[in-house]
């Protein structure tokens, strides 16, 4: 196991001072300025994308926003009138029952003035039949049967 440890101790050593330095050349410098001149190229490219992405946002942002007025303002209308619609027929219904009501008083004012009157000559026949059955004697008899004297 001790043999096991220093070969493994003795490998791991060598590996870390075995790394050698790798020389940068002119080459790996002119391909870092290049890859950074197209970094700033996609860089730039992507920010006028998203410029033009969020223009483009804006104006149907806009377009939507005077829509959704336009419509908001016909929805207004719309509830304008359904409030006048039904304040004409609840108008409307309570001036026909009004209506309804005095038309049955002024349609029974007439009946109640002939019953009225048909009372009043109803009780001047019985006074008249009463006087009547005090001088005659079958008609006397007759009230009697019927209850009127």
């Amino acid at each position: 196991m001790k043999s096991l440890i220093t070969i493994l101790f003795i490998m791991f050593s060598t590996s870390l001072f075995a790394q050698e330095e790798v020389p940068f050349t002119l080459d790996d410098r002119d391909r870092l300025i290049r890859l950074e001149a197209e970094q700033k190229a996609l860089r730039n490219e992507m920010n006028a994308l998203r410029n033009e992405m969020n223009a483009r946002f804006e104006s149907i942002e806009n377009e939507f926003g005077t829509k959704l007025e336009s419509q908001q303002g016909q929805i207004d209308d719309l509830k304008i009138m359904f409030r006048w619609g039904f304040s004409i027929l609840i108008t409307l219904m309570l001036f026909i029952l009004g209506y309804i009501i005095w038309d049955r008083r002024t349609a029974l004012n007439p009946i109640r003035k002939m019953v009225e009157q048909d009372r009043i000559e109803v009780e001047k026949i019985k006074s008249v039949l009463k006087e009547m059955g005090e001088s005659d004697q079958k008609i006397a008899e007759i009230l009697k049967r019927t209850a009127m004297f």
